[in-house]
């Protein structure tokens, strides 16, 4: 059984796609390019950095029906459902917030509200539409999104097994069984023990260090959010990387509960029960 690891910079962060299989070191590297493939076109889609993905161009079409890529579409049913299902623990409208506080750039266009609700989205098939002047911010559960997408890429080309780990949003598939370790806000690494067929994200809340968790998390009302890092385990990236958010906005005694309530599994202070 051949294995290959690859690392590049995508999607604000380094990127770590490795792969297992019964092929020869080329056949693996073509795909580990097939995973990262999918990632730097996730990256020209969703960056609210860049004022030509689609999300921007969404962001700033005036409340008029713009035709996006599928994939988009599909990420914007997931961030929907997740905003409304989480009673706005986890709010991708909250990109005028982030403006005004000078986290995300200001694009132009007409002024935004700082924050919307699950209904400002209006989707079709393959088009979608914004009722108010909101802007969508998927960072919360794009990354996460992508990495599914890398995954099924390196199946389809025929790995085995293998992972994407994209700075802390993680996926392991196959048989493959990888150790995992969180880092802690004061840069300790807690083993959390070894991953298997599922994903593990990570976020970290009013953190004093920014260059190690540059991420800025808002909390309903734009409340200060408690200062710490929090872990989801899930099925798909995108869910862990999204529950992440809702670990750090919900009070700390629902917290778990709101988690599993939305299909996640939160990672409790494995120190505190030792």
């Amino acid at each position: 059984m051949g294995r290959l690891q690859r690392m590049r910079p995508l999607l604000g962060t380094f990127v770590e796609i490795g792969v297992q299989a019964d092929a020869p070191d080329v056949k693996l590297a073509r795909m580990i390019d097939a995973g990262f493939a999918e990632l730097e076109q996730a990256q020209a889609l969703w960056s609210f950095q860049s004022s030509e993905s689609e999300l921007s161009r969404l962001n700033a079409a005036g409340g008029q029906v713009l035709p996006l890529n599928r994939r988009t579409v599909r990420l914007l049913r997931l961030a929907r459902a997740m905003t409304a299902r989480s009673g706005g623990l986890f709010d991708c409208t909250v990109g005028g917030t982030l403006i005004e506080v000078g986290a995300l750039p200001d694009h132009g266009g007409t002024p935004a509200l700082p924050r919307g609700e699950a209904g400002d989205i209006e989707l079709g098939e393959g088009w979608a539409r914004l009722k108010r002047p909101v802007r969508l911010t998927l960072d919360g559960i794009a990354k996460g999104f992508a990495v599914d997408l890398a995954v099924g890429a390196l199946r389809r080309h025929g790995a085995a097994s293998g992972w994407v780990n994209a700075g802390g949003d993680l996926r392991v598939f196959g048989e493959l069984v990888l150790p995992v370790s969180r880092r802690e806000a004061d840069g300790r690494l807690t083993p959390l023990g070894g991953l298997r067929s599922a994903a593990l994200a990570s976020s970290g809340a009013g953190l004093r260090e920014p260059d190690r968790f540059p991420a800025l998390l808002v909390g309903r009302g734009n409340r200060r959010l408690p200062r710490g890092v929090h872990s989801v385990l899930a099925r798909s990236a995108w869910r862990a990387d999204a529950l992440t958010k809702v670990a750090a906005a919900a009070p700390a005694r629902e917290r778990a509960a709101s988690v599993r309530a939305l299909g996640g599994c939160l990672i409790e202070n494995l120190e505190a029960q030792a």
